[in-house]
């Protein structure tokens, strides 16, 4: 297996993520991304002992795209900083289904975890547990019952833009857990992490990564901009 590198740098590595690979070691016991980082940075630099790799943020098992590792630790206490002060800007491209109507919007949420079936629902606000999810989006192309849309997380919940795209009644293309009844059982969910955006944590220059989504279905379909 081969994992394309989108940047590297002594403090920081960000690699595009292959679809349905964890992001840490979980139950199922497949190979899981922060495993392989480690190994191959191991190999590529012929390093002894343990090699050191900070997760920075997570994405969901079935979605690819780009994502942030920290090669030191003090990289990772940074730019884990830059994530809770939302400094990290985060864009994902998404196909979901029906027309989108507005060009624009801004979706406004409360969230709540069922960590049992792991699964999450927009609630009311007072509900125990309950979280703030926001995020804005962008339409791009309508495509038959299609639309592409862009997408810039403000807050960092799990399921986010899956959950909320359903609650606004346009679930992910492929979704099998939030769009079950219209979706089919072996699509791949159209979610894709696009472009990473923030300050480096040590050598305070601009940097910004972008991830092409695959050329595949539904990702295809769509006019090239």
């Amino acid at each position: 297996m081969s994992i394309s590198i989108l940047y590297e740098d002594n403090h920081l590595l960000i690699v595009e993520k292959p679809v349905n690979m964890p992001v840490q070691a979980d139950q199922s016991e497949d190979m899981d991304l922060l495993t392989y980082v480690k190994a191959d940075i191991k190999k590529r630099y012929n390093k002894p002992g343990n090699v050191y790799v900070g997760l920075i943020h997570r994405l969901d098992r079935p979605v690819g795209g780009a994502i942030i590792f920290a090669k030191t630790s003090k990289a990772a206490s940074r730019m884990a900083n830059l994530l809770r002060k939302q400094e990290i800007t985060r864009t994902y491209l998404a196909v979901v289904r029906g027309k989108v109507m507005q060009r624009q919007g801004r979706l406004i949420d409360y969230v709540w975890k069922d960590r049992q079936k792991n699964e999450v629902y927009v609630v009311n606000k007072n509900k125990t547990g309950a979280k703030k999810a926001v995020l804005d989006y962008t339409l791009l192309q309508t495509q038959q019952d299609l639309s592409l849309i862009k997408v810039q997380l403000q807050t960092g919940r799990s399921h986010q833009i899956r959950v909320q795209m359903k609650a606004l009644g346009h679930p992910l293309y492929g979704d099998q857990k939030y769009g079950e009844q219209v979706n089919k059982r072996g699509q791949q969910i159209a979610l894709w992490a696009h472009t990473l955006s923030f300050i480096h944590p040590v050598r305070g220059e601009e940097i910004q990564v972008t991830c092409p989504s695959p050329e595949v279905v539904p990702w295809n379909i769509w006019e090239k901009s």
